[in-house]
């Protein structure tokens, strides 16, 4: 499972490298986030931007991972794939995460919620 994260702009952000969040990578994946998001900071930025694939598996995973999280820290998700971003949309997870277009969207919108 390949992960990258780093602190930006007051933010973690965690950039999925892997092209399929599904069944086969899903337990893996919320271990690695429960290892990333150790890191203190409120919110996390997910940067979906290399996944093409998300099964019920992966969404399930993402859904476990934003639980873990709660209530302290936020998970947000950025830069997800047409057909990732129609799983959250069709699943109506969209009313769940904030979704943003790229992670610096998602950096710009938390400055504007810190004022």
């Amino acid at each position: 499972m390949n992960l990258y994260a780093e602190s930006r702009g007051g933010a973690l952000v965690v950039s999925v490298n892997e092209e399929r969040l599904d069944a086969a990578i899903a337990i893996r994946f919320k271990e690695r986030m429960r290892e990333v998001t150790t890191q203190p900071g409120g919110r996390v930025v997910l940067d979906m931007s290399q996944v093409e694939f998300l099964d019920s598996s992966g969404l399930g995973a993402v859904v476990a991972v934003m639980k873990s999280l709660a209530p302290d820290r936020r998970l947000e998700l950025a830069a997800l794939t047409p057909n990732v971003e129609r799983v959250f949309r069709l699943t109506r997870m969209d009313s769940v995460f904030a979704m943003h277009e790229n992670v610096e969207a998602a950096l710009r919108a938390g400055l504007r919620h810190v004022g």
